[in-house]
């Protein structure tokens, strides 16, 4: 008897064509300046096969940063001039913010940046966890590292879009609450990508 990948449906949405994602895309009627130049960045979509199923592996960032203080993040940074590319980066990240060992980690595929309202070029990079591990948070920068059940990240309607004034405009994005955790803007506009590739 054949035994069915777990992460096989994640697997077939990765292949679906999609929309690329950006912090804009609820936001049609906004001008973008010409020229403008991104920070290239990555994060890492950590999967994480356990006993209770599918889950994502997030984090919370430390409430004393001064940039998105508090916010629930994937592991990622920016690229640095010593990484081979956004694969590399967010692995690495991984390795800093939450102690994931770069070797326990199946590269599962990428898909294009994601522009955000800060100025980044955010490359999501989709991993498989190969067995568990005890996460240590970054001192500083990391205050949590939590799991969300695929089942509710990968679920439309757990997401509702939201607005606040951002700059003087109003800004729209998704956000899919979770217990006590508040999961906007970027990260949840890239599992609501999932969630709708997963679906269709």
């Amino acid at each position: 008897m054949t035994v069915s990948d777990p992460l096989s449906a994640v697997l077939r949405a990765l292949e679906r064509p999609g929309r690329d994602t950006s912090d804009y895309d609820l936001n049609p009627g906004t001008v973008l300046p010409e020229g403008r130049v991104l920070r290239p960045a990555a994060v890492l979509v950590p999967f994480l096969c356990g006993p209770a199923g599918i889950e994502v592996v997030l984090t919370k960032r430390s409430s004393r940063l001064k940039h998105h203080p508090g916010q629930i993040a994937f592991p990622g940074g920016k690229v640095d001039a010593t990484d081979a590319g956004p694969v590399e980066a967010a692995l690495r990240e991984a390795r800093e913010e939450i102690g994931l060992p770069q070797g326990a980690v199946e590269i599962l595929g990428t898909w294009a940046a994601h522009e955000t309202v800060t100025g980044f070029s955010v490359t999501p990079v989709f991993g498989r966890i190969r067995h568990a591990f005890e996460p240590v948070p970054e001192a500083g920068e990391v205050d949590e590292v939590f799991s969300v059940p695929l089942a509710h990240a990968a679920d439309p309607a757990r997401f509702r879009i939201e607005g606040r004034r951002w700059r003087g405009e109003m800004r729209r994005y998704y956000v899919a609450p979770y217990g006590p955790y508040y999961i906007w803007g970027a990260t949840a506009r890239i599992l609501r990508a999932l969630a709708d590739r997963m679906a269709a």
